[in-house]
């Protein structure tokens, strides 16, 4: 008697997991997504959760119609004068940039979780305390991991407020780099700027995953530090020496505006 057919089927978190696994499983280029192809092989993932009876989110019906939107558009001729003018834009564009910004935001992500990691397997020496002042303040120890999960604890807020689309909002990771090296100049040198304060004041979601990735690199440079003034209280970035050196001449900023183009 011969056994049923079986197979599996990968969980994706969203659509946007999906089409970025198709992308890179067949190795193709993000800015030039071959639609109809990608579109048909999306249509198969969702026939195989039908048939296993996986209820799929909405976002996934919402982005089988984006993908077909986008596939008919491709179909039609173009436009002769905006053609000539240039001003004809490709109907893809929108879809490669919510994929770089959502690979970036993942790829952000699973560093910091194999950092958790790594900190879960390392001992420190309890001897420690005998070489640190008493006057010396050391704060509570708070990681990236804690400031991941805040982000999207704001996120999961944002939600329920509304949040303004500006229409060719183009906030990238340099500029909000820049934005909070002011924050910090306009405070105080030991003063702490509460993160999470700033994420809320943001206007759009773009802005707020910007943010978070100009305090990760900031973090990484060594600009900054994520603390805690209290135990369970707001997570805070406070100025480390070496902020000044960090933005001399400004080469730090111009290096990650390339690197998330």
């Amino acid at each position: 008697m011969s056994s049923s057919l079986n197979f599996h089927l990968e969980h994706y978190e969203g659509p946007l997991d999906l089409l970025l696994d198709l992308i890179r499983k067949q190795q193709i280029d993000i800015r030039d997504i071959p639609i109809a192809k990608i579109t048909a092989q999306y249509f198969e993932y969702m026939e195989k959760a039908r048939q296993m009876d996986i209820d799929l989110s909405a976002e996934f019906v919402y982005m089988a119609a984006t993908l077909i939107y986008i596939k008919s558009k491709m179909l039609l001729p173009e436009d002769p004068i905006l053609a000539k003018d240039g001003a004809e834009e490709d109907p893809r564009q929108e879809l490669v940039d919510r994929l770089l910004e959502h690979e970036q935001y993942k790829n952000a992500a699973e560093m910091l979780q194999q950092k958790r990691l790594i900190e879960e397997n390392v001992w420190s020496n309890p001897q420690v305390k005998a070489f640190i002042s008493e006057d010396e303040d050391p704060g509570i120890s708070t990681t990236l991991f804690d400031l991941v999960k805040a982000f999207g604890e704001v996120l999961e807020r944002a939600k329920n407020r509304p949040i303004y689309e500006v229409a060719g909002e183009d906030v990238s990771v340099a500029d909000m780099m820049l934005y909070l090296k002011s924050i910090f100049l306009s405070v105080g040198d030991d003063e702490p700027v509460f993160i999470v304060r700033i994420f809320e004041r943001q206007r759009s979601r773009r802005a707020m995953i910007a943010l978070f990735l100009a305090v990760l690199e900031m973090v990484k440079l060594q600009a900054v530090e994520v603390c805690q003034q209290d135990l369970f209280g707001e997570i805070a970035l406070r100025r480390q020496k070496s902020f000044d050196t960090v933005f001399a001449g400004g080469d730090p900023v111009s290096a990650i505006e390339k690197d998330y183009r």
